[in-house]
């Protein structure tokens, strides 16, 4: 046995773990999608493709898609820039750096449904203390503020983990292209514009890769701070697919749904994976 042979012997059970607790109900989820089986109706009846043109037909559903689009694009958008701040203010000789790393971890550290009911608190239109200071606004109730509320819960428990990632990043990079522009008169600006960023083009694509994963799937924070409220300001498409399966009772319409999701999602990824092999 060769060592390509040892090596696919000892990933077996591993690969066999994955494709039970991954793959089969993928495949089961792929097969209810073309029946027409409710928690009302439990019969698969084969349908085909017809839960997938329901989906399209659906306004809910397309209105899930296109506020899910929007979440993604301002919590990712905010969550990198943010992050590639702090990253670079970390790499600077900070004093109490442990110190300042301890509170750029903190939020990383809590479970999402700890950090929904932490700022479900804070935002609180009688009890919070931000309504306290800047007047009784219902940052979850009003649906001019719910959805932008929304993200930046969000952007704030994940943007320690990617400027951990991007200052790994940063201290991975190559110190004579800096050294080079220096002395050929760059600026610090333009030095991080023309030689820092390009040198951390892969490191960002991979975690414009993770984050825009990680948005796509949220549900926990909708479950806990707004339930897809008020009204469907803030009903994201994978609480929305939630409430298709377990409220109204449509396990093959869910299905169905999530699977499109799944086709978006990867046809993002693969995007996002062209990007970074481009040049």
């Amino acid at each position: 046995m060769g060592q390509r042979g040892v090596a696919w012997f000892l990933a077996l059970p591993g690969l066999a773990v994955l494709g039970g607790v991954v793959g089969l109900p993928l495949l089961y989820a792929l097969f209810l999608s073309l029946t027409g089986y409710s928690f009302l109706r439990p019969s698969y009846d084969w349908v085909g493709p017809a839960r997938y043109q329901e989906a399209f037909r659906d306004p809910y559903f397309l209105h899930a898609l296109g506020l899910t689009a929007l979440y993604v694009a301002v919590t990712v958008g905010l969550t990198l820039v943010l992050a590639l701040i702090l990253a670079v203010l970390l790499q600077q000789n900070l004093p109490w750096k442990g110190f300042h790393y301890f509170v750029v971890s903190l939020p990383m550290l809590i479970a999402p449904v700890g950090v929904g009911l932490i700022w479900k608190m804070i935002l609180h239109p009688e009890l919070g203390i931000l309504s306290y200071l800047f007047g009784k606004v219902d940052f979850f109730g009003d649906a001019r503020y719910a959805l932008f509320s929304l993200a930046l819960v969000d952007v704030w428990q994940q943007v320690s983990f990617a400027a951990l990632v991007l200052l790994a990043g940063l201290r991975s990079l190559p110190k004579e292209p800096l050294e080079a522009a220096y002395v050929d008169g760059a600026t610090p600006w333009q030095a991080f514009l023309r030689v820092t960023l390009p040198l951390l083009r892969p490191v960002l694509v991979v975690l414009l890769i993770l984050q825009t994963l990680a948005e796509v799937r949220t549900y926990d924070l909708v479950y806990v701070l707004t339930r897809g409220g008020p009204g469907s300001a803030t009903d994201l498409v994978s609480y929305y697919i939630y409430r298709k399966a377990f409220l109204g009772l449509d396990l093959s319409g869910a299905s169905a749904m999530g699977y499109l999701l799944l086709l978006l999602t990867l046809a993002l990824v693969a995007a996002y994976y062209r990007l970074l092999t481009r040049g």
